[in-house]
């Protein structure tokens, strides 16, 4: 079976590709991942059609690209989770595979997904890999929508690229779900999503290009009033996310979508709630915070 890599983005050839000619239930080799790799570097977004897989093959494929995270970022109980701590539970259901109720708790924190983001930026060490796997989908809505990081900062005027590049912001989870008026946090919550600094600019490592590093979990940027900094990111955010720079996801059963945390944002698009939505994740940890990788 031969490894195809295809553009399948309309606006850009170089952002969002697809692979073919890859079994990863069947586990890949080094060689193979390291092509993957490469094409993570120039296409930030793979898709991976009709890949059959449960949990543990997902797990033992994304560990070909570094250390992995634990699922520490939605807000379930122990005794609420239905997924190990391996992986990320990004549906709408409960460990009894029952649809959540409109107002569950656990459901209106996961709204905060259909924000713009990065994943896990609200940790010091954030993502560099997410990869979602469609189990179950709902008959229509629920596009994953990416915005390429890179080609914004390239489009940047020059005065605004100087102001960002020495700028360090706070990212938290108690920033992204507040501003959906999500504030009913305990205090050991208030604690594990304090906020963590990040970089807004980054040098990515295997291209060598600049990107704005933006989530709707960056609230605050040091040595800036808050009302200034929440300008000035909300000003970015909307430079970054002009149609230009998106790629729209339409998710079929068995897709498994594979996208770099450092160059792209993310979201997820509505869908009808009282279906059900199964997607499992699987995140490779960065490997190290930002604030110590060269700019």
């Amino acid at each position: 079976m031969t490894m195809t890599i295809r553009p399948i983005n309309p606006r850009r050839d170089d952002f969002a590709a697809e692979v073919t000619g890859v079994d990863i239930a069947a586990g890949v080799s080094k060689e193979t991942a390291a092509e993957i790799e490469a094409a993570m570097d120039r296409y930030a977004v793979l898709v991976f059609p009709e890949q059959r897989i449960d949990d543990d093959q997902q797990y033992a494929f994304s560990q070909h690209f570094g250390p992995m995270e634990t699922a520490t970022g939605d807000i379930a109980a122990p005794t609420e989770r239905r997924l190990s701590m391996d992986i990320n539970d990004i549906s709408n259901l409960d460990k009894d595979g029952r649809v959540l109720a409109r107002d569950d708790r656990r459901r209106l924190f996961g709204l905060g997904n259909m924000l713009w983001h990065s994943d896990s930026s609200f940790k010091a060490t954030p993502a560099k890999y997410s990869l979602l796997s469609a189990r179950v989908i709902p008959g229509e809505g629920g596009n994953t929508e990416f915005a390429d990081m890179r080609a914004a900062w390239d489009d940047l005027d020059e005065k605004t690229k100087a102001d960002c590049m020495p700028l360090i912001a706070e990212h938290s989870q108690l920033y992204s779900r507040g501003s959906l008026g999500f504030d009913q946090f305990t205090d050991e919550e208030r604690v594990k999503w304090a906020p963590v600094l990040q970089r807004l600019v980054r040098r990515h490592e295997g291209s060598g290009r600049l990107c704005l590093y933006l989530a709707s979990h960056a609230g605050a940027i040091q040595g800036w009033p808050v009302p200034e900094a929440r300008m000035f990111l909300r000003d970015l955010t909307e430079h970054a996310t002009q149609r230009e720079y998106v790629y729209s996801h339409r998710w079929r059963p068995f897709d498994l979508v594979m996208w770099d945390n450092r160059a792209v944002m993310h979201r997820a698009r509505r869908y009808d709630h009282t279906q059900p939505r199964d997607m499992h994740r699987t995140t490779v940890a960065d490997r190290a915070p930002t604030l110590e990788q060269p700019l």
